[in-house]
């Protein structure tokens, strides 16, 4: 399989208008446009039933003592964890394109609906939902895709890793408000191949480009 992209190539940052925040030249960042990126792919096996995106960050912070705080930094050597930003499962077996703006137009405060929608594929929730929960202006299910916002004082530039699973099964064996974990424990053993680009962002003026 071969995924590509009309929004970014692989390796490069990816552009702020797909992006949750942008820079700002007070108070560090501002909203973004927030759109989702245009995806298509080819070259599914034979078989295929289904299909599946993840776009996850693995860069995040593992603690977050350090995280958007004057002064202070995000050291590069910190361990990092995943950060999924759009969990998409369903998608038929003849899709091989997702429009840009298509899943999101922009930052919606308290969250985005979900899952279904109206090709019978189904959105989880993505990791905003969680960081928010505190939030009073912002909690919500954050169902679909919702971009880059990594800490404006981290060293190390995020990368976002975006990959289409071709499945043997109709639907993915999960339900409800799930997860990009859990979906990724229910296509084990269902993929039958997978295509991913991967792009940069930060909002640290002083990491490199």
């Amino acid at each position: 399989m071969q995924l590509t992209s009309q929004s970014f190539s692989d390796g490069s940052p990816i552009p702020g208008e797909f992006a949750f925040c942008i820079p700002a030249i007070e108070g560090h960042v501002a909203l973004g446009s927030n759109r989702n990126p245009q995806l298509a792919w080819t070259g599914a096996p034979a078989g295929t039933q289904s299909f599946a995106l993840i776009c996850h960050d693995p860069d995040v912070p593992s603690r977050g003592d350090d995280v958007n705080q004057e002064g202070r930094s995000v050291p590069a050597e910190l361990p990092r964890v995943d950060f999924f930003h759009w969990v998409l499962v369903d998608l038929p077996a003849d899709a091989n394109n997702i429009a840009a703006g298509s899943h999101s137009e922009t930052v919606t405060a308290n969250g985005k609906p979900g899952p279904a929608r109206p090709d019978g594929s189904r959105h989880g929730i993505n990791d905003y939902t969680g960081w928010f929960a505190g939030d009073g202006q912002m909690k919500g299910d954050y169902f679909g895709y919702d971009g880059p916002c990594p800490p404006w004082n981290d060293s190390i530039r995020h990368r976002y890793v975006f990959t289409v699973f071709a499945l043997d099964v109709p639907r993915v064996a999960v339900e409800g408000h799930f997860t990009g974990q859990q979906v990724r424990a229910a296509i084990a053993g269902h993929i039958l191949a997978q295509a991913s680009i991967t792009v940069t962002y930060s909002l640290n003026p002083s990491v490199p480009a």
